[in-house]
């Protein structure tokens, strides 16, 4: 087996090889850095391609948010950019009893201008770290030295950490979504919906998998006294009439099923609270779905340049593990 260099060295002496070694070594960096500025152009289209897909737009993506095996929840809402604009879910729970002459109760966005926003942070977030990632772009092809390897190699890896981090707020997990308690910490402000919703009503939204995750929860004091009297400072929470409070005492009318919250205790709005009901619901968003693959690829893509350019000047690579 033998091994051919090309071009052919002049002499065999160990200097003059050296001397050739880094010169070959600084034509490949000087031909890297250049092809870089290319994969730039490339990351920078992927990237408004990603922005434009989380950006509010003028109709907004209607999405169906309804439980599938039982009629607990059913409706829609529509997300434009971060915020949820509109939004009509009917709901039928056992502790929940809708208002008489009704069937369920309906809990509805309201669309006054003077009516708060209904802010879904992820995507807020994933919007801002797509902005970021893309100052860094312009900062390396713009305003940077296009021929300082170092720094190229610097700029690469803070743009690598940042799509790497828009997309884990996409994919976020199922387990993290069941264990996020900002419903409790940071419930939403009561005037988001006309009419407001009861006090032991809690409505939550977060991202899985980029899809948008509704939590429905029905609240009641912890002390369980079973009192309709509420806490020094803080609103009932137990939603029932006389005559459903009776019920549930003798043991008769429906039981709201068993949940993974049913023995925790959490502090809302300054009192503290059961979840005496619990429903999730998952509603699949192409736009998300499309973001999410998009940021996995641009991933693989800067993560490719970051791998060839330690190489080529001959650094230890630094990146994520293979899983």
């Amino acid at each position: 087996m033998s091994t051919i260099l090309w071009p052919p060295l002049l002499s065999d002496s160990a200097s003059t090889l050296g001397q050739q070694v880094d010169e070959t070594r600084q034509r490949e960096l000087s031909w890297l850095l250049s092809a870089l500025q290319e994969t730039l152009s490339s990351l920078k289209s992927g990237l408004e391609d990603c922005s434009s897909l989380l950006a509010p737009r003028e109709q907004g993506s209607t999405l169906v948010v309804s439980s599938h095996r039982s009629e607990a929840l059913k409706g829609f809402v529509t997300r434009n950019g971060s915020n949820i604009t509109k939004g009509d879910i009917q709901l039928r729970l056992a502790s929940l009893p809708p208002p008489r002459g009704q069937t369920s109760y309906k809990l509805s966005i309201s669309t006054s201008p003077s009516a708060p926003a209904l802010q879904v942070k992820q995507i807020a977030e994933v919007r801002t770290l797509i902005n970021s990632s893309l100052d860094v772009v312009d900062a390396t092809a713009w305003t940077g030295d296009k021929g300082d390897a170092n720094f190229i190699s610097g700029q690469l890896t803070l743009l690598h950490e940042n799509i790497r981090d828009a997309k884990a707020v996409l994919k976020g997990s199922s387990a993290g979504s069941e264990s996020d308690k900002t419903w409790a910490s940071d419930p939403l402000d009561e005037k988001i919906f006309d009419p407001p919703p009861p006090p032991n009503l809690s409505f939550h939204l977060s991202i899985a998998d980029a899809a948008l995750i509704l939590h429905i929860r029905t609240l009641e004091p912890a002390s369980g006294t079973g009192s309709s009297t509420p806490l020094a400072g803080a609103p009932s929470f137990t939603g029932f009439g006389l005559r459903d409070r009776l019920a549930h005492a003798l043991g008769g009318g429906p039981r709201a099923p068993a949940h993974d919250e049913a023995e925790d205790v959490f502090s809302y709005r300054g009192a503290e609270v059961r979840v005496k009901e619990k429903v999730r619901v998952e509603s699949a968003d192409p736009s998300l779905i499309s973001a999410m693959a998009k940021l996995a690829a641009l991933e693989h893509t800067v993560e490719l340049g970051r791998r060839a350019l330690d190489v080529v000047m001959g650094k230890e690579h630094e990146g994520d593990d293979d899983e």
